[in-house]
């Protein structure tokens, strides 16, 4: 547990939260500042940060709670359809250093779907040179 971490003190009971899911390993609680009203965040009780850091075992049960959460949405809110959101560092979106996945639910009428503007690559050269530094970082 980190003292200084939002996400940690929510998981102590610190800091308030509305809880839809919790096991030993995993809390889902709603977001204060949703989205669109429903708007979950699923987060291991351990703190772990950057998602790289996270043992392989808890991931895969996150992930699960994650599918969980998002098939509640879709029964209990009758979603047209979700976003499934997790960012590593600042410069990605993440506001609390805390691995988070981000569960939304979204209605044909919740306005805007898109959260990114599509970019080219200059040439299929230019895409297997990112291609070939990500596969020599996997070896």
């Amino acid at each position: 547990m980190n003292p200084d971490c939002i996400f940690c003190r929510i998981v102590a009971g610190t800091l308030p939260s509305t809880r839809i899911y919790e096991d030993d390993q995993v809390l889902a609680f709603l977001d204060i500042g949703p989205v669109v009203k429903g708007h979950t965040l699923v987060i291991p009780k351990a703190h772990f940060d950057p998602l790289p850091a996270l043992p392989l075992p808890l991931l895969q049960h996150l992930i699960g709670v994650v599918q969980k959460i998002a098939q509640a949405q879709f029964i209990a809110l009758n979603t047209d359809g979700i976003n499934i959101s997790q960012a590593n560092g600042e410069v990605a979106g993440q506001v609390i250093p805390h691995v988070h996945f981000h569960i939304i639910p979204r209605f044909k009428s919740d306005g805007p779907h898109r959260n990114w503007t599509p970019q080219q690559y200059t040439d299929p050269a230019e895409m297997k040179t990112f291609a070939d530094r990500m596969i020599a970082a996997l070896e």
